[in-house]
């Protein structure tokens, strides 16, 4: 079927960068769009940023100029590079892939999710 396979992460300093990466593989015809959420503990799992097919992004307030998400769809491959990172943003880091894919004679478009990528940080 289809897998979402996110790396990237680790452990950082506040003020400091990671960048995270995410690739889709299996049967997928066409992704119409990617895209990054977190869910730090306690809390419930929210959007960080995603990119369209077409290269329209979208970010949430809580990163807007500190996070930036850029890709190459046709490649099935999504990147969030997150610089100035306070400890807030420690949490763990999720791909979502809005695609199109085919098996059992039938073709289907979902949302398919990776296994996450944990990011702390903490001095």
């Amino acid at each position: 079927q289809v897998q979402l396979v996110e790396s990237g992460g680790g452990w950082v300093q506040p003020g400091g960068s990671l960048r995270l990466s995410c690739r889709a593989s299996g049967r997928i015809l066409s992704i119409n769009g990617m895209g990054w959420y977190r869910k730090a503990p306690g809390k419930q799992r929210e959007l960080v940023a995603t990119i369209t097919s077409g290269a329209t992004t979208n970010y949430t307030n809580f990163v807007k100029g500190r996070f930036t998400i850029s890709g190459d769809l046709a490649k099935n491959t999504v990147y969030l590079q997150m610089d100035s990172l306070k400890p807030d943003d420690t949490a763990v880091y999720y791909c979502n892939a809005d695609l199109t894919s085919w098996g059992n004679h039938e073709i289907t478009r979902s949302y398919y999710w990776g296994r996450g990528t944990q990011v702390t940080v903490s001095s």
